[in-house]
């Protein structure tokens, strides 16, 4: 059983290998390397309207989510970095992302260009679209379409299952969970006792907010990259009484500073958990009504239920009119995003600006392609020298 001193060197080396399986992984988990990069070409890039923004705007942090009734959209679905910010950093980090993928499918140089024609042309017709609900249906890849599918058929076991490998009410401790000690036990018991907590489990599917909400079993979640140095917990809660009773899964997990640069002079909550949430109702409506901020332990943490219907876009290989289709999709989810918040004039003015220093062979600015086609050598090196680094430490 993994003790809690000795959780650090486990995440470090579960990060490492999973960082290690490809140039796309190694992309995914480098988001303080992108923004590095950022800071060092400072000026290259148009300063869009400050709104809220992902911050690490990568393919696989976009999917379906679920709202309070069960109803999914595709929205963006991780906002551990979002922050008052430029929306043009969600843009290039996206095309980063579809970038690294292509070249992950063998397809040939010319596809990113065509990549980043459809990202452009998808955020501009999403900013110049309505903004009164969610509705992608006419431009929807096959992909999506089957995704979404899939998605609104789950139920409980489906992501008991997938999550747990087991429907029974228990998180058993293994490779992904790991044993509290007594003090994070008693600290998970009295956060879940907190009426704020209970609304927002009651608050969902029809339940009844006079339902008592009990703490079945909890445990550390070795969960991705994002665990490393930080406070990660799957909960297991019983909802109800007696037969009419359910059971839910419940993340909750440590907010630290975001690595993505804010704007200046706009005001932003300070704690890190206010902020993460904040951004996530502003972005992802679906995702941010389900979430709310608390501390456990002395730190800021989000807790959210995990619903069946939410699940990642996953893509081994593309065809080049898949990545350009899933591309313009795409961009179209954060242009909305980045969008409503926006009110009409501010989006003309950035409309305006993201139809400049286009050339006559590329229908995308000349600063997305050059921030694309930079960022994809500076990581291919960053990511075999990560390679080399995890053999050498992997054989001393």
């Amino acid at each position: 059983m993994t003790r809690p001193e000795e959780r650090s060197a486990r995440l470090v080396q579960t990060r490492n290998l999973k960082m290690a399986r490809s140039a796309h992984a190694y992309v995914r988990g480098s988001t303080v390397k992108f923004y590095e990069w950022l800071e060092a070409s400072a000026g290259r890039i148009p300063d869009g309207p400050p709104v809220w923004i992902c911050g690490d705007c990568h393919m696989g942090n976009l999917g379906p989510l679920a709202d309070a009734r069960g109803r999914v959209a595709v929205q963006i679905r991780d906002l551990d970095q979002t922050v008052i910010g430029n929306p043009a950093h969600d843009l290039i980090r996206l095309g980063l992302s579809l970038a690294s993928a292509a070249r992950g499918s063998n397809l040939p140089g010319v596809t990113t260009a065509r990549i980043l024609e459809a990202l452009v042309a998808g955020y501009e017709a999403a900013l110049m679209g309505e903004f009164k609900k969610e509705y992608d249906g006419d431009r929807r890849p096959k992909q999506i379409g089957s995704l979404l599918d899939e998605s609104v058929k789950r139920r409980w076991r489906h992501l008991a299952l997938e999550r747990l490998d087991t429907v029974k009410p228990v998180v058993p401790l293994g490779k992904k969970f790991w044993a509290l000690t007594d003090e994070e036990r008693e600290a998970l018991k009295a956060l879940f006792d907190q009426e704020a907590v209970h609304e927002m489990v009651t608050g969902l599917q029809g339940r009844d907010r006079h339902d008592s909400v009990r703490l079945v079993d909890a445990a550390y979640w070795m969960k991705g990259c994002s665990s490393l140095g930080r406070l990660r917990y799957a909960a297991m809660l019983r909802v109800g009484q007696g037969n009419s009773s359910s059971l839910c899964l419940v993340d909750v997990k440590e907010a630290v500073t975001a690595a993505a640069p804010r704007a200046m002079g706009i005001p932003m909550p300070r704690d890190n958990a206010v902020r993460v949430v904040t951004g996530a109702q502003a972005l992802s409506p679906n995702l941010g009504r389900r979430m709310i901020a608390a501390r456990l332990l002395g730190r800021g943490v989000v807790l959210r239920e995990l619903m069946p219907q939410d699940l990642k876009i996953e893509v081994d290989r593309l065809t080049q009119d898949q990545a350009t289709t899933l591309a313009g999709y795409l961009a179209g989810v954060v242009g909305r995003a980045h969008g409503r918040q926006m009110d009409k004039a501010t989006r003309d003015t950035w409309l305006t600006e993201l139809g400049r220093a286009r050339g006559s062979t590329l229908d995308a600015p000349s600063w997305l392609w050059t921030s694309v086609v930079d960022l994809v050598a500076v990581l291919e090196a960053a990511y075999l020298d990560h390679c080399r680094r995890f053999v050498l430490a992997s054989a001393a």
